[in-house]
């Protein structure tokens, strides 16, 4: 085997692979080697083995940035925080500097909200700010024309004044009426949006703020501030646990919302739906999206009537068992199959199945298939 092959070989399978180390590494090779030891070949009675040290650890933090593509480096940042206990010294602003954003670890440090000191707060608000324009970046765009297309659709008016004619929507419509001798389409009827500036659907996000469901509250967080931002739908943002809160005036600053988001605790989906059954005044217009594992630690018998009051009141429901990149978790599947029963669907969905998920809803189509 080329000397190439056989360190990259050493690399992966580490240093238990090569105990005589007749593999000859890189001065490259050798500092991954290094990098990757310091995480994943410490014994248990040696986690921890970056030491305690914020210099040490900055430079491990820099030293997997400089030999790791990025979506690597995420996944050895994750890989840290669980093996080698970093969260203590990630309340550091000169640790936190150093770290590549991601939204796992816009996760830790909402769970770290109330135990961080002062002097870190400002510093882990810039790296959250830094994840949520990204993320704003890559998903802003379709979840708005998914939405607003699928409001065109959902919603006509016979009789629009002008400025609210679909004209697009009127040619096709009128498209046998051309006259050939004119060059023109006489419009026997007109095709019209809703009224501009009506709040046309509501549209409620109800988050499980239980640790488990950190990426899924970043990924939520995002969506619920750019749904908030279009006049045509009223979004309401409320996360629970064992108690109830409604963030949806922190929806105009999605990192705001976040921090006020307290990871942990219990879960009682009961009282969140009872919270947010109070909310609706238009349940044939509303979207109630919950956002949880479905383990109920409050009551599940009411809270399956609970979901079956909001159903038969006629709110569209879905439960997403999680909205991130890593699909379906751990969940409840009796309770997501007693929902089911009531036609309200249970899946994970990925960030990027969000938009249509949401055009689905709104039009009253399968919103199963989109994630299929």
């Amino acid at each position: 085997m080329p000397t190439d092959h056989a360190a990259r070989w050493k690399l992966v399978l580490g240093a238990a692979a090569d105990a005589d180390n007749s593999v000859p590494l890189s001065p490259d090779y050798g500092r991954m080697d290094e990098v990757l030891t310091a995480l994943y070949d410490q014994p248990p009675e040696r986690r921890g083995g970056l030491g305690g040290s914020a210099p040490k650890v900055s430079r491990w933090l820099g030293d997997i940035r400089q030999y790791f593509p990025s979506s690597v480096v995420a996944v050895m940042q994750k890989d840290a925080m669980e093996r080698l206990g970093l969260h203590q010294l990630l309340t550091e602003p000169e640790i936190l500097r150093t770290v590549q954003p991601d939204v796992h670890l816009v996760g830790l440090l909402m769970s770290l909200g109330r135990v961080m000191p002062a002097k870190a707060k400002h510093t882990a608000r810039e790296v959250v700010r830094r994840v949520v324009q990204d993320l704003e970046k890559r998903l802003a765009q379709p979840l708005r024309q998914a939405v607003q297309g699928a409001l065109s659709r959902a919603v006509r008016n016979p009789r629009p004044r002008f400025a609210e004619i679909n004209w697009a929507a009127t040619i096709r419509a009128n498209l046998k009426h051309y006259q050939p001798a004119h060059r023109t389409i006489i419009p026997e009827k007109l095709v019209g949006y809703g009224r501009r500036g009506q709040a046309l659907k509501e549209i409620v996000l109800c988050l499980d703020q239980s640790g488990s469901m950190a990426a899924s509250v970043v990924y939520a967080g995002v969506f619920g501030a750019v749904l908030a931002s279009l006049k045509a739908v009223r979004t309401h943002m409320v996360v629970f646990d064992t108690a109830v809160v409604n963030l949806s005036e922190d929806l105009q600053d999605p990192v705001d919302l976040l921090f006020g988001v307290q990871l942990g605790g219990g879960t009682d989906i009961n009282l969140a739906l009872t919270y947010c059954q109070q909310l609706i005044t238009r349940p044939t217009d509303t979207i109630l999206v919950l956002v949880s594992d479905l383990y109920e630690g409050g009551n599940p018998a009411e809270m399956i009537k609970r979901a079956a009051a909001l159903k038969a009141a006629g709110v569209t429901m879905v439960a997403l068992l999680a909205l991130s990149d890593e699909g379906a978790p751990s969940f409840d599947r009796s309770v997501a199959e007693k929902l089911a029963a009531l036609g309200i669907p249970s899946f994970a969905c990925t960030p990027d199945k969000f938009p249509a998920l949401m055009a689905a809803a709104i039009q009253g189509q399968d919103m199963t298939k989109v994630v299929q």
